[in-house]
């Protein structure tokens, strides 16, 4: 008489567990960044001339420096400096003339580390946060959420619209022969 291990029993377990594990699982989905794109076109864009004083221009090299409007600055100064630009509360000739005609223009290198560009970025739109925020306080008393109603909301966004405009990435051996 030979021993055996009955295994009719075998795939039913295996099977049973299979169905726990892929119950009891979450797969964590990476969310990116949300940024509503411009529709599709086959026309030509308008050329629209703009005039330098509302144009925040951001460029980041290859070693994660941080250019803004020419002038070198660090990350932690990038908000504070897109605030003053957007608000203009001197009204100084070299700032933007209202935030309706403020544009960010962000430029990277590619060799721009992904960490740097999500830090610049997650700089820009703070600075747009804490704007609405301060604006939605004086004007409703209450901070800036999702959960205030639409027309507030878009009030606020109507009169500090988020403009930014990214270009596409280019290396510095391009950026010397254009």
């Amino acid at each position: 008489m030979k021993n055996e291990i009955n295994a009719g029993s075998m795939a039913d377990i295996a099977f049973l567990l299979l169905i726990f594990f892929l119950v009891t699982t979450t797969i964590v989905q990476d969310k990116g960044i949300l940024v509503k794109l411009p529709p599709w076109s086959d026309e030509p864009p308008e050329i629209t001339q703009l005039k330098t004083r509302n144009v925040f221009s951001v460029l980041v090299n290859g070693q994660d420096q941080l250019l803004v409007r020419g002038e070198p600055m660090q990350i932690s100064d990038l908000r504070e400096k897109t605030k003053e630009f957007i608000i203009n509360p001197a009204n100084a000739p070299d700032m933007s003339e209202s935030p309706k005609n403020a544009i960010i223009s962000l430029k990277n290198d590619r060799g721009t580390s992904y960490d740097a560009y999500l830090a610049v970025y997650n700089e820009l739109k703070g600075a747009y946060a804490e704007l609405w925020d301060d604006l939605s306080n004086q004007r409703y008393g209450e901070p800036y959420t999702d959960e205030m109603p639409f027309a507030q909301r878009k009030a606020i966004r109507n009169e500090i619209p988020f403009i930014l405009s990214e270009a596409e990435p280019t290396s510095f051996s391009e950026e010397n022969t254009e």
